[in-house]
């Protein structure tokens, strides 16, 4: 999730474990190992981009990485704060820590949790930025500051924040599974013969879903909202695996399939070659449309190595995102 998302679930955590005894320090150091985290993006500026992409939400989204960092920043806090309480700074470090990716797993790129264990956890039921579970949950901790540390409104008001957005989250998977069936019908309906499908909300709201859906040759793009009152529109993408070659069997590219877990196309434009990650779509609703979110150029130097040149995006195409995203939202 965003940053700012983060904060404020590290800092509810912070206050729920902690908050009694130091008032808002408890929601101060809730938010610092809120972020901790998402340090990890840091790894962009000092390796190639197919490595940061696998470092990212990985060790320090993990299960581990909680076990081993709350005591030593636990210890470092009771060193100089006046409360000196080893394990309940260790504590609140904890669950700052570790709700910070089981939160991060609700969504499309997912979560290491597990790590070592080679397995990425995605539900896919919630953006990235979602006003709906981020506004009010920012609303009641701000509430629960204004109270008085040892006042019963503060840990009501908290408790509220927390209980809204977990509810919530687990809403979101209600939404996925009826949304999941509504393209499976469509499908059947348009006799449709499929290997899996892949669903996820679209940005900013839980109201229109997008699923990917491979066939034999190609992937099939579709979006749904729960206003629509046509049936859902396929645009089919040839996959164009074989426009690789022997690229197929380079490692960065190997380890490039396996981070977009097989969802994704190959395409030629003025004889440069392209990789397009489906997992996350396209920054429009354009028929065929190749502004893909993720979008790779594979540069091959004259030492034989293989470069992913990230294509970057303008305001121009996060504008005519929200642009259509608004109009595709209100029904088809």
């Amino acid at each position: 999730m965003d940053s700012l998302t983060q904060i404020i679930l590290g800092a509810a955590v912070g206050e729920a474990v902690l908050g009694k005894k130091v008032g808002n320090k408890a929601i101060l150091y809730g938010a610092i190992a809120g972020t901790i985290p998402d340090f990890d993006v840091f790894a962009s500026y000092f390796t190639d981009t197919v490595s940061a992409l696998s470092i990212h939400r990985g060790f320090t989204h993990s299960i581990v990485f909680s076990l081993l960092f709350a005591p030593l920043f636990g210890w470092l806090v009771s060193r100089y704060e006046t409360y000196k309480d080893f394990k309940g700074w260790s504590w609140l470090f904890f669950w700052a820590l570790v709700t910070h990716p089981i939160l991060d797993a609700h969504t499309t790129w997912g979560t290491q949790l597990f790590w070592p264990i080679d397995m990425r956890l995605a539900f896919k039921t919630i953006f990235v930025i979602d006003p709906l579970y981020t506004l009010p949950f920012l609303v009641f901790l701000i509430l629960a500051m204004l109270q008085k540390r040892t006042s019963e409104k503060r840990r009501i008001y908290n408790y509220l924040g927390l209980t809204m957005s977990t509810l919530y989250l687990a809403l979101t998977f209600v939404l996925k599974g009826v949304a999941f069936h509504k393209f499976e019908e469509a499908l059947e309906t348009q006799n449709i013969d499929y290997k899996q499908i892949d669903t996820r909300p679209s940005p900013l709201n839980t109201i229109l879903w997008s699923a990917n859906i491979e066939t034999e040759d190609a992937y099939l793009l579709g979006n749904y909202s729960f206003f629509d009152t046509k049936s859902i529109e396929f645009e089919t993408y040839p996959k164009h695996h074989e426009w690789l070659g022997k690229l197929k069997e380079n490692e960065k590219v190997k380890r490039m399939i396996a981070i977009s877990e097989g969802w994704y196309t190959i395409n030629k434009v003025n004889g440069k070659l392209y990789y397009n990650d489906l997992r996350f779509g396209v920054m429009n609703f354009e028929k065929q449309s190749q502004n893909f979110v993720f979008k790779y150029q594979i540069d091959v130097d004259a030492s034989g190595t293989v470069h992913f040149i990230e294509q970057e995006k303008t305001s121009r195409d996060g504008k005519k995102l929200m642009g259509d995203l608004w109009q595709r939202l209100k029904g088809n």
